[in-house]
């Protein structure tokens, strides 16, 4: 059966063993005109208008426009730029729906018609290229077709929505930059919350709703390796960072290969290395990026303290002086920790999916990476709300297996099929959410 052409009344039969009132239409027959209308030119506006983190302005005022259209009360500028609209429809529960704003600095080359052209100076000062090489056009296009299904139905809910245009979600530093501007005090604090990404490894049609772990932790941590600057052809009287830098970059592996067990999941990429200007000299500075992922919290402090006793003990063994050890430096702000379901929750909207999906859309691929996801903040133990985070298909079936990954200058998704299915699993689970529990 076509997901797109269900009839009325498996619709109507669906949503009544979901165990919330059945919409008077067909609510993927509604989407799909929707994106005729209008989702389809706004995803392409978004696509073409890409803003890099903590710089989407013009992103945040598009979509606070079209949330507030919708009836939606509506806030910009928190947590930087981002947006955050109410719905208040009588006694219930509250439900946060989170959507990702920001783009890359990757220059497209999809191939696309329209691809994105932007530039755009970021926050350290540098003019680069733009795109949305994640697929976050798709999640606040699907944030505001959801919004307008959602408050087309109210007489199917009732309670409090909240819908989140989140800044900086690639910095991963604008949810917990919402999270300290107010979002949980400032409006209504939810009981629920639910975000979800489109995945290009994913087939078009198919939903994947992980029970509990969803995504690793995330640090980012820079090296600055000093040296002593010398002529290239009398290394002897100077000391080479370069050289000790590329010994700390092999030696990093060992923490991952030996000092955490081995069915425990450990990532250390170093995803940037500068060093030296010129072929016959020895500089004296080495600058290092790397990203650390886990998803044991144990393991995460494992992998960090590693760094330190590595690049020190590296420089120690290569002669350098105590006065010019390795500078380690943990990021705090692009830091994350890992993203895990609520599994009493992810199974309600698991419920919900089957009882109005066409047989066949859930799926349960395996993990295959250790990506991270800063929605971890909303949905911390500590704040106490329940979150549910899923993935959407993206493309074509027959074309998954040579897809470009996320981030990748050629990646690309269909978009039609993922916006109007994310908007419809936001619609679908949000609704079983805003209902009284039994």
């Amino acid at each position: 059966m076509n997901w797109k052409t269900r009839a009325l009344a498996a619709s109507l039969i669906a949503l009544g063993a979901a165990g919330f009132a059945a919409a008077e239409d067909d609510l993927s027959a509604a989407i799909a005109q929707d994106y005729q209308e209008n989702l389809g030119p706004l995803f392409l506006y978004f696509h073409q208008h890409p803003e890099l983190s903590f710089r989407e302005t013009e992103t945040a005022k598009r979509l606070a426009s079209e949330l507030g259209a919708l009836g939606y009360e509506v806030t910009e500028g928190v947590g930087g730029t981002g947006v955050v609209a109410v719905m208040k429809n009588g006694e219930g529960p509250t439900v946060l729906l989170r959507a990702d704003m920001d783009g890359l600095p990757v220059k497209e080359a999809s191939g696309l018609s329209y691809a994105s052209t932007v530039t755009q100076v970021d926050i350290d000062g540098i003019e680069k290229p733009v795109t949305h090489a994640c697929g976050h056009d798709v999640h606040i296009t699907a944030l505001v077709g959801a919004a307008r299904q959602l408050a087309a139905r109210k007489d199917d809910w009732s309670g409090t929505l909240i819908l989140v245009g989140q800044p900086a979600e690639e910095r991963i530093g604008g949810a917990r930059a919402m999270i300290e501007d107010g979002l949980y005090t400032r409006f209504p604090k939810p009981e629920y919350a639910l975000a979800f990404h489109v995945a290009a490894d994913l087939p078009i049609g198919k939903i994947q709703v992980p029970l509990e772990q969803v995504a690793s932790s995330s640090d980012s941590v820079d090296i600055i390796v000093h040296g002593v600057g010398t002529h290239g052809a009398y290394p002897h009287m100077g000391i080479d960072p370069v050289l000790v830098a590329a010994q700390i970059v092999v030696s990093l592996q060992t923490i991952v290969s030996r000092s955490i067990a081995p069915l425990q999941p450990g990532v250390i990429t170093v995803g940037a290395i500068h060093g030296g200007f010129k072929h016959n000299i020895i500089g004296d500075k080495v600058e290092m990026q790397i990203t650390v992922r886990a998803d044991d919290p144990d393991v995460r402090l494992e992998l960090l303290d590693g760094i330190d006793r590595v690049a020190k003990g590296v420089a120690i063994s290569m002669n350098v002086p105590e006065d010019l050890m390795p500078e380690v430096i943990r990021s705090a702000t692009e830091t994350t920790p890992p993203t895990i379901n609520d599994p009493a929750t992810a199974q309600r909207v698991r419920d919900a999916f089957t009882a109005n999906l066409p047989e066949g859309v859930l799926v349960n691929p395996p993990r295959d990476g250790m990506g991270a996801e800063d929605f971890a903040y909303f949905v911390a133990r500590e704040t106490g709300v329940k979150g549910v985070y899923f993935n959407v298909g993206g493309t074509p079936a027959d074309e998954v297996k040579d897809a470009a990954s996320h981030h990748s200058p050629f990646f690309k998704i269909t978009p039609e099929p993922a916006v109007e299915l994310g908007t419809e699993a936001m619609v679908l689970g949000a609704m079983a959410l805003l209902q009284p529990e039994d």
